[in-house]
């Protein structure tokens, strides 16, 4: 594998446009644009201060810089070098920063979420939507970009708004039967808002576009409940992954739990999986290696039983380290890969088809993030090292950086 030189870039703000023709990047306050494929220097945007955040619009026309700390948003066009936007939030603040799908529209929230402005690029109109959430997420645009899902609170109870994106109409507003929403989610394939309740109260419901409680499932009380969810890119199945170290499949028609997958592994499983664990090889004497050298691993095959690394939860403090923490569906929707937040060294291939365990990678360090290949069956893993994991396949890269999600979802 080729690999270009080494360019200098601060806080991992790097970034490809959607269209795959441009490279961003970050120095201070410096944004640099290259030619993806030459690696080129196009143009070179000078912010007000240190660059936080960057972001392209889904038309990779125009590409935003967020300065949380002193509360500005410039915005900056590829096609006219000579045109720029300054959005200043002021006193109250600049909490978030997104790119509506329309690419014409942003979208901000200030401190402690008090409102979300909404700010166009074509004729300078500025409107606000009150009474926001803070949820994870708590504003959703449907998959084709034409419907924004709003999560509000008014009088200790929770509301969604739902707006059409051509004119920012309000479509409907109706209450939820949650008792402190946590996100909200729009299906891949249809009109259809999941809503899920704190992590203080197992509760899941599904929701048309009028408002109507189309299902709702509760797997159990009393204990931590939901910590993701994840549709499936056929808006067939919903994820969704628990403090129980389960990860529950839910059919979109009818809302009721298909499977429960339980993160373990049981040397009476009939159907085995295929068990991988990555091998450090050690050298005869460790004054034959350089010290600035990398030592090398390869890959087993083990068999059941097999004692999966864990990290003990401290259940004193917020947020503990247990549960299904990461769900990533593949292209396909063949396969569904999980990490359990407290087995941090563990990846686990479940197959959607035939509903099993298809395979588990135990890997020396701790697993960061990974992304399914769109083409192919092919799962890229990284554990925040110079290595990326593609199966059991390694890349080793020339440098000592740790290497974020954003390198991963080039694939």
């Amino acid at each position: 594998m080729n690999f270009s030189e080494a360019f200098k870039q601060t806080s991992l703000l790097c970034q490809y446009s959607p269209n795959g023709e441009y490279l961003a990047s970050c120095i201070l306050f410096r944004l640099i644009i290259r030619d993806a494929s030459s690696m080129q220097i196009n143009q070179v945007y000078q912010c007000v201060d240190a660059i936080q955040y960057i972001e392209w619009a889904s038309d990779s026309r125009f590409i935003l810089c967020g300065m949380f700390k002193r509360g500005v948003v410039q915005v900056w066009s590829l096609e006219r070098p000579e045109w720029n936007c300054k959005i200043d939030q002021g006193a109250s603040g600049l909490q978030t920063v997104q790119f509506t799908p329309d690419s014409r529209h942003i979208m901000t929230s200030c401190d402690f979420h008090i409102r979300i402005t909404l700010w166009s690029l074509i004729n300078k109109s500025v409107s606000y939507f009150k009474y926001p959430k803070r949820a994870n997420p708590g504003v959703d645009f449907s998959n084709n970009g034409e419907l924004l899902a709003l999560a509000e609170r008014r009088d200790c109870k929770d509301f969604i708004s739902i707006f059409d994106c051509s004119n920012w109409s309000l479509l409907s507003h109706f209450e939820t039967s949650t008792s402190d929403l946590s996100g909200i989610k729009w299906s891949s394939s249809r009109n259809i808002i999941a809503v899920w309740d704190s992590l203080l109260q197992y509760k899941f419901c599904l929701y048309d576009l009028n408002g109507s409680l189309l299902q709702s499932f509760i797997a159990y009380d009393n204990a931590l409940g939901i910590k993701t969810v994840q549709w499936s890119p056929s808006g067939q199945f919903l994820a969704i992954g628990s403090y129980d170290q389960k990860l529950r499949l839910l059919n979109h028609l009818t809302g009721q739990c298909i499977i429960a997958f339980n993160h373990s592994l049981s040397k009476s499983d009939k159907l085995s999986p295929v068990i991988y664990q990555e091998i450090e090889n050690k050298p005869s004497y460790i004054r034959d290696v350089p010290l600035d050298s990398d030592l090398s691993t390869q890959w087993e095959v083990i068999t059941n039983p097999v004692d999966v690394a864990m990290v003990t939860a401290n259940h004193d403090q917020a947020n503990p380290k247990l549960g299904i923490g990461l769900v990533v569906f593949s292209a396909d929707n063949r396969y569904v890969a999980t990490r359990n937040d407290n087995m941090p060294t563990a990846v686990w291939v479940w197959n959607i088809v035939e509903l099993k365990l298809c395979s588990v990678m135990l890997y020396l360090d701790c697993v960061r993030c990974f992304a399914w290949n769109p083409r192919t069956d092919q799962l890229a893993v990284c554990c925040g090292t110079n290595r990326v994991f593609c199966g059991i396949q390694l890349v080793v890269f020339p440098c000592k950086f740790l290497l974020n999600l954003n390198l991963i979802l080039l694939l």
